[in-house]
């Protein structure tokens, strides 16, 4: 299982929600490529990028700290936040992106992203992201009707492989994974990418087991509830 340690961007800082929340905002740095050094240092292969302000304003804002990111680590990184139209996606490849994560219009507009999983194949994620069994958008802002479960029966129709799934009431929230959630996907044929409440080790531990293709880390990281280079180690 791969470990992906989350650096969330605003207004050029590294910061973390809780729950979702822009107005309970932590900024823990404000270099990130620095922040992505470090977590090299440790032994992480791969980062998960989000753009906070980008996702609830609709727009990539902070390109240029994925752009020195990705040239002070070249690791692999998925990113994402604020992706609307090719042109989002096309500026999160040239900026250092290994794979884009659509959230948003992955709900909104089917077409858009059965265009963009033809145009750019392996390329893409799509981010689910649930609040009492519902898919938010637009930075969690905004409720769906749409379900987990139909989010698995659209990438499949699509071929997208890559799904990163979040229980936004345990993001930030240092509570533990949601392991109930993913053991329904298990089945899904998708690569799975938990995400939220991973706080301890055994977190980790419980998520190898289930065989997931990754997890993400945030604030257990950086409130320092456990080591990121031991959590790697374990998730091999």
């Amino acid at each position: 299982m791969i470990i992906f340690p989350a650096i969330d961007l605003f207004r050029g800082q590294v910061v973390r929600l809780y729950q979702g929340d822009y107005d309970r905002m932590t900024v823990y740095g404000d270099d990130p490529a620095h922040t992505a050094r470090t977590m090299q240092s440790l032994g992480a292969t791969h980062l998960h990028v989000v753009d906070l302000e980008g996702a609830r304003a609709g727009t990539p804002l902070n390109l240029a700290s994925l752009q020195a990111i990705r040239k002070a680590t070249g690791l692999f990184i998925q990113a994402g936040g604020g992706v609307r139209d090719e042109n989002d996606v096309a500026a999160y490849l040239d900026a250092g992106a290994s794979r884009v994560i659509v959230g948003t219009a992955a709900v909104r507009d089917r077409v858009f992203l059965q265009q963009m999983a033809q145009a750019y194949p392996g390329k893409l994620a799509v981010s689910a992201d649930l609040n009492n069994g519902r898919v938010m958008v637009r930075g969690w802002t905004e409720s769906t009707a749409m379900t987990v479960n139909d989010m698995v029966a659209q990438l499949h129709e699509l071929s997208i492989d890559t799904m990163v799934v979040t229980d936004i009431s345990r993001d930030g929230a240092l509570k533990g994974v949601n392991e109930e959630l993913y053991a329904q996907l298990m089945d899904s044929g998708l690569q799975l990418v938990a995400s939220g409440g991973v706080t301890t080790l055994q977190d980790v531990r419980n998520l190898r087991a289930m065989n997931l293709y990754g997890a993400i880390v945030g604030r257990a990281y950086y409130e320092g509830s456990f080591d990121l280079a031991q959590a790697i180690q374990e998730a091999q």
